[in-house]
């Protein structure tokens, strides 16, 4: 039975768009025997998806028509190559080409009324589709067509003509339109069977942002919202908006070790599995060294750790390392920490996700770092979808067991700190670095001030860095103001330690 056949019985077979992201997002694929719409302004990335729509039915055996008013053939061959891909499975009309300009009885002119311009193109259309029978046919571009009807309601009846011709004919056609009308064409929308909105963002710096929306999908229940997307050689690669609730995977919830006895013992004997803790403190305090902690903790029990750096490069953590007495370089070398630095102003928060998403299922990655999400604020052009994006980032994250630790740096070195933005509301466990100062010296202190899971300590402790990495002392008793900055000490004796070798974070 062919795939455009329908049964009696049951949902008909869907046909693949040619884009396993786009088929997923539609929950299978595309209805056949129907005619859908892409839209989006010139460079969003309608031809590209609409040849891999017809690629996918010449791997399938089935043929395939690519109608073109506006390209030559030449033209798309220029595109396909820079894909990888060869069109010679796929059959090209061009309405545009010189046999047909130059042919007495088809030459089309200013002189010729638009009817029989109209006439004359929708005839050479029906002509060739009889001719070769295809199954999937792209119809490029409706801003030609048009042009050539003049009037809403000639382009209406027009397009409709075309729709009942294509059903009878059992195609699944795709219409291409460049938006290039001065009012949205919604009549557009109400014929077509389902519509694919492209579009292209400039943003204030950094690379342009693509994203797609299925605006319409009949009978068909599709994942609503704007895909992020880009367009690499080989085709569109989609990224499906994150939905936590998608996904489930069961685990055991047991403490993971930061393999410092006294930072467990601080935070109530280890953070759970499917928790995610945030670390946030002034810059260079070391939240990125408490973070390393973990990740080498977890190499070192045979775990896979992704650690996705915003800020610095891999040279500067490795050196950080190096300096801590870190075994960093090692779990590096047996690929069981995957370092990857992450360039805000070139990948959208959509492609972020699911690089993330990748490393834990195709990966097996067990400990995610985030360092920090002061440069994945950056990559957000309104930071209330920061927001919403984090949090379905962390419950999916939860979901799959995977221990996440956050990086956020705040504004400012001493006294009164600000925070770029309040998440700590998302997170399970909230972890406080500070500096403070005592008789001249720069102290650092940390404190557990949350926790959703379970019991931890309610003081505040002494850490430094040094050659041995982090070394966690005693609670700071008699002490007040450790965190504002300007501590007053009302005992006899202080309970610090040893001021020795330091390191930045």
């Amino acid at each position: 039975m062919s795939l455009h056949e329908q049964t009696d019985t049951g949902d008909p077979p869907r046909i693949s768009t040619g884009s396993a992201a786009l088929d997923d997002i539609l929950g299978g694929g595309l209805d056949g025997n129907r005619m859908y719409l892409y839209e989006g302004r010139p460079g969003t990335g309608k031809t590209t998806i609409a040849l891999q729509f017809l690629l996918e039915g010449a791997r399938q055996g089935e043929r395939v028509l690519y109608i073109t008013l506006s390209e030559t053939q030449q033209e798309l061959e220029l595109v396909a190559r820079r894909h990888g891909w060869l069109l010679d499975q796929i059959d090209v009309f061009e309405l545009v080409s010189p046999e047909t300009t130059l042919d007495p009885d088809r030459e089309l002119t200013v002189l010729h009324p638009a009817e029989l311009e109209l006439s004359e193109t929708t005839k050479l259309v029906f002509e060739r589709v009889s001719e070769i029978n295809p199954t999937r046919i792209v119809f490029d571009s409706l801003s030609e067509l048009r042009l050539l009807a003049q009037s809403s309601l000639r382009y209406r009846r027009q397009v409709l003509a075309l729709k009942h011709f294509f059903t009878s004919r059992r195609s699944t056609v795709i219409l291409l339109d460049d938006l290039s009308s001065q009012e949205n064409d919604l009549q557009l929308h109400s014929i077509s069977h389902g519509v694919v909105l492209l579009e292209q963002l400039a943003i204030d710096y950094g690379a342009e942002r693509r994203r797609l929306r299925v605006v319409k999908m009949r009978g068909i229940r599709f994942r609503g919202g704007y895909h992020d997307f880009t367009i690499e050689k080989g085709g569109l690669e989609i990224y499906p908006r994150l939905i936590a609730a998608e996904h489930h995977a069961p685990f055991v919830g047991e403490f993971v070790s930061s393999g410092n006895a006294e930072l467990d013992q601080l935070v109530g004997g280890g953070l759970e599995r499917g928790t995610n803790a945030l670390l946030i403190g002034a810059a260079g305090v070391g939240k990125s060294t408490v973070a390393l902690t973990y990740a080498i903790a977890a190499a070192e029990r045979g775990e896979h750790v992704a650690f996705f750096a915003f800020d610095e490069g891999r040279g500067t953590v490795e050196a950080r390392a190096r300096t801590l007495g870190l075994p960093l370089q090692s779990a590096l070398d047996a690929g069981l920490i995957c370092f990857q630095q992450i360039n805000p102003a070139e990948q959208s928060p959509g492609e972020f996700a699911a690089t993330v998403r990748r490393s834990v299922e195709d990966g097996g990655v067990r400990v995610v770092v985030i360092d920090s999400l002061n440069g994945y604020l950056n990559a957000m052009p309104d930071e209330r979808f920061l927001v919403l994006q984090m949090h379905e980032l962390l419950s999916y994250l939860a979901q799959q067991g995977v221990l996440t630790i956050l990086v956020l740096a705040q504004h400012g070195m001493v006294g009164p700190m600000e925070t770029p933005l309040d998440i700590s509301y998302l997170s399970d466990a909230v972890l406080m670095l500070r500096y403070f100062e005592v008789e001249g010296t720069v102290r650092r202190a940390l404190s557990v001030v949350k926790k959703r899971s379970g019991h931890h300590e309610h003081t505040i402790r002494e850490f430094s860095l040094s050659s041995q990495g982090i070394t966690v002392g005693p609670p700071l008793k008699n002490f007040g103001g450790i965190f504002s900055g300007a501590p007053r000490y009302s005992g006899d004796g202080a309970l610090l330690m040893a001021v020795g070798e330091h390191a930045q974070s």
